[in-house]
């Protein structure tokens, strides 16, 4: 993958993202790859704020996905099956998806509510 790499962190974890901003970048995401290094993920970066969803088309890895306020504030988060096609939405605006190995939040204790911090991220006021 020839793509941009940040670091996140959360808490005491950090994990670094390729990070995927155009349409045909995002429209590719991790489709298939078939093993992810545990402290790895992607970054889906959208223009805007908007309800976005995801499927997994493709991609035979079990993701686990969180969908980020713009300040990297996690809204939700969901397990994805590989090659499931019904997917999961945001159910709110975000601009920001973050697809990492499944039970990567799960196993760290990261929830709902919890902050991730970075260079791509609004600050708080």
């Amino acid at each position: 993958m020839n793509l941009p790499r940040v670091f996140l962190t959360a808490g005491e974890h950090q994990i670094q993202v390729y990070v995927a901003r155009s349409d045909e970048e995002r429209a590719q995401g991790l489709m298939f790859r078939r093993e992810m290094p545990e402290d790895e993920g992607m970054l889906f970066m959208c223009d805007e704020c908007a309800v976005l969803k995801f499927w997994m088309k493709d991609t035979p890895l079990p993701l686990s996905i969180a969908f980020l306020d713009e300040d990297g504030t996690i809204l939700k988060i969901s397990d994805l099956e590989p090659h499931d096609l019904e997917g999961e939405s945001s159910e709110h605006p975000v601009r920001f998806v973050l697809e990492v190995n499944q039970g990567w939040f799960a196993q760290r204790g990261i929830g709902e509510g919890a902050r991730l911090t970075g260079p791509l991220f609004l600050e708080r006021a």
